[in-house]
């Protein structure tokens, strides 16, 4: 069997992406392998989105090409965000590069590794459109008891340091029993946790007329048996409904969990990016998410040194943070895109002030989210354990239901026997821990119950078979 080797760049958006080429390929004979020198076949999934990832991309290319100058592989594909910026140049300036595949192409992957993808069809004109769909052949490579589901693509918001429409498209969902179907098969799979994604996951639906559509879609998910968390990532603040709200705390399979990015919290700032607001209506609408949801664990990213922002700007957003209170943030320099409409904008921000906002921002986060953790210290929790820590064979990961996978803290395991048994947790278990330390952004505890999940029935003929790379057969993922 040909083998083909898989690099996946970026967010898990992307991801999703990748999982759907390898899909493709498997259905039609390929196998993975983690390591670049035994394939034949080399594609790379880039991301464009700021300049850090560009580079990447591009030196991931690089380094690619020199496993087709010097080792077995006889394609290089470059696939993805990348593509749809710079698909001539690709070609033009890496002559290793065999086919290059926008993100509204996925389908041509087998025609590219091939070699018959014509020449009309890999340049394309227009707008991405393409969406999978339940039946589409994925190939999941996150951890068994862990999937994502994109439920739209595309994004008609225009926020002037965003390219996402270049790259991706105009907003379009994914047919709302088509989303169902796939959670399904994904339960009856053995997946304990999915992950709802998209540009903006609330405004799924609007294109199909569907009200409310993502409180519709997650009322319905909360009955899939076999779920443990249905979370999703990146709400819209204007976007925000009180129905979402109603029904994210009336279901407990729902993680009482939101990803929020607001950008900024300055009126000044916020105008300048076109996503209007300000810090005090922000403050009401999480308010409002608090006083909805219980014990919800928020989440939210900010971008400092946007062209124009003072340092009263900044300090507003730093008193912003303060008050909020975030459970978790992410803090971004700006990157100036040459095809953002920012890029035009004028009081540009120098990098060593850019930089030290960063750093200011991060410590006020740090202090917050110490001090939110501690309050863990002694408690019994609900977690999913993930498996061996990555950064240490001594200790294992888990999360709670307020810890979203790849992007917040984890809670590390001691000792993974329940005390009195011969019982330990495995990769997937629900769990009760016990929380015996906190630091700035992890806890530590020890598994005191192995919790007893209802299964789904398994997987009849008319499911759509769910498959997956073993361990470490994709050569990077989430770079």
């Amino acid at each position: 069997m040909p083998k083909a080797g898989i690099i996946s760049l970026g967010c898990p958006k992307n991801l999703v992406d990748s999982e759907v080429m390898m899909g493709v390929l498997a259905r039609n004979g390929y196998e993975f392998t983690p390591r670049a020198e035994e394939a034949d076949v080399l594609v790379v999934n880039t991301c464009s989105f700021i300049a850090p990832a560009q580079k990447e991309s591009i030196d991931t290319i690089l380094e690619m090409a020199e496993y087709k100058k010097f080792g077995a592989a006889k394609k290089l594909i470059v696939a993805g965000c990348l593509v749809e910026r710079y698909r001539d140049q690709i070609r033009e300036q890496i002559p290793e590069v065999d086919a290059v595949i926008g993100t509204g192409e996925l389908e041509n992957i087998l025609a590219a590794v091939e070699g018959t993808l014509r020449a009309d069809a890999e340049n394309a004109a227009g707008l991405p459109s393409y969406l999978y769909h339940d039946l589409t052949p994925r190939i999941l490579s996150t951890p068994k008891h862990a999937a994502y589901i994109k439920i739209a693509e595309g994004c008609d918001h225009p926020c002037t340091f965003c390219i996402i429409p270049q790259l991706r498209g105009n907003f379009r969902s994914r047919r709302f029993e088509s989303v169902v179907r796939e959670a399904e098969n994904l339960a009856a799979s053995g997946v304990r946790e999915v992950t709802l994604i998209g540009q903006d996951t609330t405004s799924y639906g609007e294109d199909l007329n569907l009200r409310d559509g993502l409180a519709v879609l997650l009322e319905r998910l909360a009955g899939v048996d076999g779920l443990q968390w249905v979370r999703f990532l990146y709400c819209y603040p204007n976007r925000v409904t009180q129905r979402l709200l109603d029904t994210i705390a009336a279901h407990p399979r729902l993680a009482k969990y939101m990803d929020m990015p607001l950008q900024h919290a300055s009126r000044n700032v916020l105008a300048r990016m076109k996503r209007g607001s300000s810090g005090e209506a922000f403050l009401q609408l999480l308010g409002r998410i608090r006083a909805t949801i219980p014990g919800v664990s928020l989440r939210t990213s900010f971008i400092v040194g946007f062209p124009g922002e003072t340092d009263s700007d900044f300090s507003e957003l730093c008193d912003f943070v303060e008050a909020a209170e975030f459970d978790w943030m992410g803090v971004f320099p700006y990157s100036d895109v040459d095809n953002a409409s920012s890029f035009a904008l004028d009081q540009k921000v120098d990098e060593d002030t850019i930089q030290e906002r960063q750093n200011r921002l991060m410590q006020i986060q740090q202090k917050i989210s110490a001090r939110k953790l501690r309050r863990f210290r002694g408690q019994r929790a609900t977690a999913l354990v993930e498996g061996p820590s990555k950064d240490t064979p001594l200790v294992w990961e888990a999360r709670l239901e307020g810890m979203a996978p790849d992007i917040d803290g984890k809670v590390y395991l001691n000792d993974i026997q329940v005390p009195g048994t011969d019982l330990s947790a495995q990769p997937s278990d629900v769990v009760t821990v016990e929380i015996t330390e906190s630091h700035e952004y992890d806890l530590v505890a020890l598994v005191v119950e192995i919790l007893d999940v209802p299964r789904p029935a398994a997987q009849s003929a008319a499911t759509a078979p769910v498959q997956r790379v073993n361990t470490g057969a994709a050569l990077r993922i989430f770079q």
